[in-house]
């Protein structure tokens, strides 16, 4: 279970390196465009970097894990979010109870892609916000065979039910939007 999660050091996570990699403010910015969201469900929080930011756009954050050790490095290192135990493929949420729900980097790692999209849109009421690896072999980020294709995104997507799968290719990752 949970096999393919990330299993390297916290302080990773925050390196400057992948941090210019993940280009937080771009990804928050586009997952937050042409809507007015109040509330977010960060899904795989790991080290709060995009809770963070969300929150300082004035949003109300909640992040989940599946470790325990991420919840403890997030809420330390963003005491502001209120955090939970939690796998993507079981969000412990009511429909529609947050505006957005965000998975970074996390939907690679799930343990059932499809079952964690499609609850990301059920718990969501205005968009579903997913950051991912680009399908290319890369010295850093997961191996190909964890990473997905834009087209295995869009089947899940619609396997969720949602009409229409945004997709930017940004310059290290790929951001997908789904609108309710």
């Amino acid at each position: 279970m949970h096999e393919r999660r990330y299993s390297g050091e916290v302080e990773r996570l925050r390196s400057p390196e992948r941090l210019a990699r993940l280009e937080v403010g771009r990804v928050v910015e586009l997952s937050l465009k042409g809507i007015c969201p109040r509330s977010l469900l960060d899904v795989g929080v790991g080290t709060a970097v995009f809770a963070e930011a969300f929150a300082q756009r004035g949003l109300r954050v909640v992040g989940i894990d599946v470790r325990q050790e991420m919840l403890t490095a997030a809420a330390e290192l963003f005491p502001q979010g209120h955090y939970l135990l939690a796998a993507a493929e079981a969000l412990p949420f009511r429909a529609g109870v947050v505006d957005v729900a965000f998975l970074g980097l996390l939907l690679h790692e799930s343990d059932d892609p499809a079952v964690a999209f499609a609850e990301a849109w059920r718990v969501s009421a205005q968009r579903v916000a997913i950051l991912e690896w680009p399908f290319v072999e890369e010295d850093h980020g997961p191996p190909l065979e964890h990473r997905l294709t834009v087209d295995q995104v869009q089947r899940m997507a619609q396997e969720a039910g949602v009409r229409q799968l945004h997709t930017y290719h940004l310059t290290h990752t790929v951001l997908h939007l789904a609108d309710h």
